[in-house]
């Protein structure tokens, strides 16, 4: 007897998740990674982009083209696209607070190129849920953001019908710290809000509905532990075909598939012995292949060097490799399932439904996912604050980190070469450009474009129509969400940071008597104000670093993102801050830190020391400092109580330049506190 199928089963999608500096520049490197076997696009945006502001705006200084692509208008996204037919691709979009905007533009393009609709095939992440936990390039409250998901969802089922319009994100909740239970329950929880978003809205028919649920597809995170991960993807089937046949009534098997595409764990990379991550990402990769029931449908893998910075085309290649010497010259594709029958796994399988059962329980309890924003993300909190400890205490081994750390010059990261920059210009070429294009357009039509757009959204039309009639108009990708932030106005997600976590008393003992040392000699508790500048999201570094400065015994003051340099020197002057710390991983930290540092010493706080937080190259490290950084901490700075002590000397040692600065004022511009 045997298990081989009738024939070798297709591969999977290979993706490059890709972009930034230029549209231009980084759809030289689209048709050059297509060249190199890449089956389809997966396109990175940058902060500004994805947050709904031109390069112009002052938000977006700093933050231009450097975690990806820049894209303010039709002009952009012809640029992004060019020589590459959109009936032909298949295009992921990472993009969710603006993925309306994102995906109106792109169908423009495929009307100018005399596209087909009903040929153009992609998907838009459009997740708004995981931003408000995880990510945070959220724009618009929770009610009006679903209701956004909504008008995409149903737009494409009648005009786009091969597009995913949803496709829900796990990926940044294992980033941010989820456990396997949790991204499932927490995933699938999203899924629910917005099914139940577009059910309860009447706009698509109950004959329809079940083909719907077959258009959500899922994005997914994979870590080392590869049988974990591997039973989890199987759970995930499990679940969702549970969900679609009893809470949707969907009778069509596939209908009830669960489609979903992965991008590999980046959080377990290191910037020590990097060189280690290229066996990470394989065993990482080998969890959502190896399984066929539970196979992904579109595999991208991060480079071996992304905990140091932008990956160069190399690195992208060699992880592209990766994935065609699984597919190609391996045997994986020849046989059925091999985990079928498996007592093992099916007992991990089960364990794991049962915990996600019990999550979601919860979590309907409280009125599903919306509702439950707060719990999840303290949830979150609490179990990133176990993971780090348990990489502190060694309990979790990370080879080349905590264990065997001995290692001879990585010939692979040798020199300022070893990773992709993107310089400054860019910026000011890109804002150039930007103000030529709004010289170049019909105003008339634009202004028209605006008032449809601003009229469709206060009366609850659906946003797609004149979205795409405003991309036509030459409308560019901040007026659009200047417009949706009038109507709908702007929200601050929860931080999390006063989630209740196991703490080792016993370990933080040293660092507390440090702490009380120096407060004793300031005249009042030693004051820690973490910032995040910029546009950057990923929050989850400021988070831990917040909580544990609390169990320290700091007064900690931390808001989350999406602050000004201005509003984080007026919160360091209004608390009297002692230390500053800023949190950057966008590749913008030399602007911002100099614009901070430079404002810090125009309010008369020049002796309130500034640290650093990031992924921040070596070669910057002085860069940074002759910006009057005192202190850079990069992933490498695993062990959080050393930053702690490390924090308390530096203070320490400027404790009688510091100790004359008074009482902290009753209120600041940084919104929330962790009181000790």
């Amino acid at each position: 007897m045997t298990h081989k199928p009738a024939k070798r089963d297709k591969p999977w999608m290979f993706r490059t998740y890709a972009g930034h500096s230029t549209a231009k520049a980084s759809n030289e490197l689209y048709r050059g990674n297509i060249a190199k076997g890449q089956t389809g696009l997966s396109v990175a945006f940058d902060l500004p982009t994805q947050t709904g502001y031109d390069s112009d705006d002052l938000l977006a200084r700093g933050e231009v083209g450097k975690v990806g692509v820049p894209i303010s208008h039709l002009g952009d996204m012809r640029a992004l696209l060019e020589g590459i037919p959109l009936e032909e691709m298949n295009t992921s979009m990472t993009i969710n607070a603006t993925a309306a905007w994102l995906l109106a533009l792109y169908i423009a393009l495929g009307d100018e190129q005399g596209a087909d609709r009903n040929k153009l095939a992609g998907t838009v992440q459009n997740d708004i849920i995981k931003e408000y936990l995880s990510r945070g390039t959220y724009v618009f409250p929770p009610a009006p953001s679903l209701r956004l998901i909504k008008d995409v969802i149903v737009f494409t089922a009648r005009e786009v019908p091969k597009w995913n319009p949803t496709n829900v994100c796990s990926y940044h909740l294992q980033e941010a710290g989820a456990t396997p239970a949790q991204e499932l329950a927490f995933a699938l929880a999203t899924a629910e809000a917005v099914l139940d978003e577009v059910r309860n809205s009447g706009a698509v028919p109950d004959a329809e509905f079940p083909h719907l649920v077959g258009r959500i597809s899922f994005f997914v995170n994979a870590g080392v532990r590869f049988i974990t991960e591997m039973c989890k993807m199987r759970a995930f089937v499990d679940l969702w075909d549970e969900i679609a046949r009893d809470r949707y009534g969907v009778e069509n098997p596939d209908y009830r598939r669960f489609r979903y595409g992965v991008q590999v764990n980046s959080l377990g990379l290191t910037e020590q012995q990097p060189e280690n991550n290229v066996y990470r990402i394989l065993l990482s990769m080998l969890a959502v292949v190896l399984s066929k029931n539970g196979r992904a449908r579109a595999v991208q893998l991060p480079a071996w060097n992304e905990a140091l910075g932008l990956p160069r085309p190399w690195d992208q290649q060699w992880s592209l490799r990766l994935q065609q010497i699984v597919a190609y010259e391996t045997d994986l594709l020849e046989y059925a399932d091999i985990f079928d029958g498996s007592e093992v796994v099916e007992h991990k399988v089960e364990e794991l439904k049962e915990q996600a059962r019990a999550e979601l329980a919860k979590i309907e309890a409280m009125g599903g996912a919306v509702a439950a924003i707060d719990y999840m993300k303290e949830a979150l909190i609490a179990s990133n604050a176990a993971r780090i400890a348990a990489i502190e205490t060694g309990e979790q081994a990370l080879v080349g980190v905590n264990i065997y750390t001995e290692t001879a010059p990585a010939p692979l990261s040798a020199g300022a070469d070893g990773i992709t920059t993107v310089p400054e210009t860019v910026e000011m070429e890109q804002v150039a450009a930007l103000q030529a294009w709004r010289q170049q357009r019909d105003d008339k039509e634009v202004t028209k474009a605006l008032i449809e757009l601003k009229a469709a959204a206060s009366e609850g039309r659906n946003i797609m129509p004149p979205s795409i009639e405003a991309a036509k108009a030459g409308v560019t990708t901040g007026e659009w969400g200047k417009v949706l932030r009038e109507v709908f106005g702007e929200y601050r997600a929860p931080t999390g940071i006063a989630a209740k976590h196991a703490i080792d008393e016993v370990r933080l003992e040293d660092v507390r008597r440090r702490v009380d040392a120096v407060s004793e000699r300031l005249g009042r508790r030693l004051t820690f104000v973490v910032g995040k500048p910029g546009l950057d999201g990923h929050s989850n570094g400021a988070e831990q670093i917040a909580v544990r400065a609390s169990d320290c015994g700091m007064e900690v003051v931390y808001d989350g993102i999406r602050f000004t340099p201005a509003e984080i020197v007026a919160a360091a002057r209004e608390h009297k801050a002692h230390v500053v710390g800023l949190s950057i991983l966008s590749g913008s930290h030399v602007s911002l830190v100099r614009d901070v540092v430079q404002r810090l010493r125009e309010a008369g706080l020049a002796n309130v020391p500034v640290v650093v937080g990031g992924i921040i190259p070596a070669e910057d490290v002085n860069i940074l400092k002759q910006c009057g950084a005192a202190a850079i901490y990069t992933p490498k700075d695993f062990m959080l109580n050393d930053i702690m002590v490390g924090l308390v000397d530096l203070v320490d040692s400027k404790a009688e330049d510091l100790k004359d600065q008074g009482t902290p004022a009753p209120q600041a511009l940084l919104r929330a506190k962790v009181a000790t």
